[in-house]
């Protein structure tokens, strides 16, 4: 198991652990970040850097507690920096807090710093070659992975860490368990380098606080309890800066350019370049990825200060500690074999050719070298680096932030092109007045959608199907002060209960098979906008109690989720069902029919506005000319008399439907009366007895019909005194549809002036 492992739920794709790790052993998936183990070094940035921390460390708290049930002796190893760590314990009450989980035994791994010291000075004086420290395991696997040519440069002697496994190990034997306790990530991946041979287990600190906490310990409380095993002295002051050499018993001086010594990301990076390159050959390069030692490492306690860790570290090697030499160590030290061996570890990549760097960067948009804007928004140094990474299957072409922008920005322009348009052809769809009629219900209808457009209130429209009641819904949101804002319309007869509901109110991933993403509802979606529901007497009374519950509360809470948002809409619901009769029936809640019907507006049915037909047919002719790309000049008399006698079941629709497919079948751009549905043509025989009874009345009707238009118009130019667009806006009918109108009586008006 990987020690660092990625929470995929959480990580955001900043790339921040792409920017913070030093040996790019990050490759980046679809939806997230991870770590390439055969890369990592252990070094633990990605951890600290993470924001969403996303970035974890494999948790070993519950191996731990399996191997302290009691069945084997187990000993824990305090690292060296552990002083900095717990600051607000003595050092005993650890040890009390450590046994109460079970340790039979607590050691200071700074003892196993003074072991190794032997080794290192040996190691000096019989080379004369230049040396690299190998105690830091992050040092070690850099060079065993990234710099392999430097490999026969490290001393070849382990870690303090390993080298008080191995001690405890010879004197109770390879059965015994060893726990070490530190602040290094990377130790855990030297653990698995070496296997159970010397360190059974790396726990962090902060994995041992959370043990703690599990088990109820309070260590502050508890009274002190010594050390076991040998105590150390000089090695207390192994994790600080500088400390390497006075723990293994090794005098240097600071002007000596023999000895050099560096610590932290960019100085260890640095030295190894130098090292690798043969620009510095001193006699030992001390090494320590961390910034002011082992006390700055990536368990570290980010609350304190270097400064003041360094204190404290230090104070404790002053001061020393209470210890109980236990009969096993007393009087004798059993020296451990701290030899060890280095692998070439390096995991080659591909290098790409100059061509296929040159492709990568033209598919970001980088076509000269002004362009490689060099930003590391993606985490690389240079573009051509990241052009690399791309080739190599470690980065992809989304994590370029000026490219994306520029996509972004031309898709928002597509985007916008496309809103354009959309409200182009809404605006030839409905004209430039959503209701066209002159006779009396019609003028009515538009007096209170002019009174209820502005307001807030919901609006209930009633009304057979097909007579325009979204129409009506338009030119309420057009009038209403939302009229910048989206309009939403749902037919609510086109889909099943579950799927409404989640058209409503939007759904979260996996809520329900298929849910294979998060959706909004389009009660969030028209947030400060208006919502039109049309057939609303059709949804089931589940629905209907979560409907009547939102518009309670003006809160949305999508299914599956148990948070909720809150939303601004106004709300328009249309129908055509009794919902008076569905009250008193059941089939629709008593409480949500008044929660809609607060103003109601009833649509007439297209037979009880017969006036208005010569008016509504030659506005439909106008909008089938457009649609078919057609030059008609008009209507026939016989077909508008037809149309006059005939009763309309389907309303409007209906009309308009009549009305484009004569406009398909006329031939000489007049639309006839044999152009109109056979019903039509029947319609003289069918009321022959009718006519014959009233025949004064049906010659006279149409030629009334014709001059009270005649009149109408002439009152609406007066009343604009000759503008067409004025007396068109007054009239409520489009302007060129007045012209036509004008045209057929013979009437001249006169445009605006410019």
């Amino acid at each position: 198991m990987q020690p660092i492992t990625t929470i995929t739920d959480k990580c955001r794709k900043c790339y921040s652990c792409v920017r913070s790790c030093p040996v790019k052993a990050i490759k980046v998936e679809k939806s997230y970040s991870e770590i390439i183990f055969e890369r990592c070094i252990g070094c633990g940035n990605c951890l600290a850097n993470c924001p969403q921390k996303a970035k974890v460390i494999t948790d070993k708290v519950g191996l731990t507690e399996k191997l302290l049930d009691g069945s084997q002796k187990v000993i824990a190893v305090l690292g060296c920096s552990f002083p900095a760590y717990f600051h607000y314990l003595k050092p005993e009450q650890l040890v009390s807090a450590l046994k109460r989980l079970g340790f039979s035994e607590v050691h200071e791994g700074s003892a196993g710093a003074e072991m190794i010291g032997y080794s290192y000075a040996s190691a000096m004086e019989s080379s004369s070659s230049t040396l690299i420290s190998s105690h830091c395991p992050a040092v070690v696997d850099l060079i065993e992975r990234h710099y392999p040519e430097l490999i026969e440069r490290l001393i070849k002697v382990v870690s303090p860490m390993i080298a008080i496994g191995r001690f405890l190990k010879l004197v109770h034997g390879p059965e015994l368990k060893v726990i070490y306790i530190s602040s290094c990530v990377a130790g855990k991946f030297e653990t698995q380098a070496h296997g159970p041979e010397s360190i059974d287990l790396v726990l962090t600190y902060k994995e041992l606080d959370t043990i703690f906490k599990n088990r109820g310990i309070s260590a502050s409380s508890l009274p002190e309890t010594p050390f076991d095993g040998i105590e150390p002295h000089l090695g207390r002051l192994f994790p600080i800066s500088g400390g390497t050499f006075k723990a293994f018993s090794i005098m240097t001086d600071p002007l000596d350019t023999e000895i050099v010594a560096a610590e932290g990301e960019v100085n260890v990076m640095g030295l190894i370049s130098d090292l690798a390159a043969g620009r510095i050959t001193p006699r030992i390069a001390d090494l320590r990825f961390c910034y002011d030692g082992c006390i700055g490492g990536p368990g570290k306690n980010g609350e304190l200060t270097g400064l003041y860790k360094r204190n404290l570290v230090i104070s404790h090697f002053k001061k020393g500690t209470a210890y109980s030499t236990l009969p096993e160590y007393k009087g004798r030290f059993v020296a451990p074999d701290l030899a060890r061996s280095f692998t070439d570890r390096y995991v080659g990549l591909p290098v790409p050719k100059a061509d296929d760097v040159k492709k990568i960067l033209s598919s970001t948009g980088k076509f000269t070298r002004k362009d490689e804007l060099n930003c590391r928004a993606c985490g690389y140094r240079s573009c051509r680096e990241y052009a690399v990474a791309v080739f190599q299957g470690l980065a992809d072409l989304e994590m370029c932030l000026p490219h994306n922008m520029q996509l972004m920005e031309k898709e928002r322009g597509q985007l916008m092109q496309k809103y354009e348009l959309a409200r182009r052809e809404l605006a030839m769809e409905y004209g430039d007045q959503f209701i066209v009629g002159s006779d009396r219900k019609t003028l009515e209808v538009l007096d209170l959608i002019k009174q209820v457009g502005p307001t807030p209130t919901t609006v209930l429209i009633r009304g057979e199907s097909g007579t325009g009641k979204e129409l009506t819904a338009r030119a309420i949101h057009q009038y209403s002060k939302r009229n910048d804002k989206p309009l939403v319309t749902l037919n609510c007869t086109t889909l099943t209960d579950s799927l409404l509901e989640s058209e409503l109110f939007g759904h979260r991933k996996g809520a329900f098979t298929g849910a294979i993403s998060e959706k909004k509802g389009i009660f969030e979606a028209a947030d400060t906008g208006t919502i039109f529901l049309d057939e609303i007497g059709d949804i089931t009374p589940k629905l209907q109690a979560e409907l009547l519950r939102v518009l309670d509360s003006g809160e949305v809470r999508p299914v599956g989720s148990t948070a909720c948002k809150k939303v601004d809409i106004r709300l328009i619901a249309a129908t055509n069902k009794d919902l008076e009769s569905g009250v008193k029936e059941g089939w629709f809640r008593e409480d949500l029919y008044y929660r809609l019907n607060v103003f109601a507006i009833t649509m007439p049915p297209l037979r009880s506005r017969i006036a208005s037909v010569p008016l509504l047919a030659h506005h439909f002719l106008e909008k089938a000319q457009k649609k078919l790309n057609k030059n008609i000049r008009g209507i026939d008399e016989r077909a508008i008399q037809a149309m006059l006698r005939y009763h309309w079941p389907g309303n409007i629709r209906e009309m308009q439907n009549v009305i484009e497919r004569a406009a398909v079948l006329t031939t000489d751009n007049l639309i006839r009366l044999e152009n109109l549905p056979a019903v039509f043509s029947r319609m003289p025989e069918d009321h022959s007895g009718e006519l014959a009874q009233h025949g004064s009345f049906k010659n006279e009707y149409a030629p009334q019909v014709m001059k009270i238009e005649k009149s109408l118009l002439e009152k609406y130019l007066a009343e604009a005194k000759g503008n067409v667009t004025k007396a068109a806006a007054l009239a409520n009918i489009p302007r060129r549809t007045f012209y036509r109108i004008l045209d057929r009586h013979g009437i001249k008006g006169r445009n605006p002036v410019p």
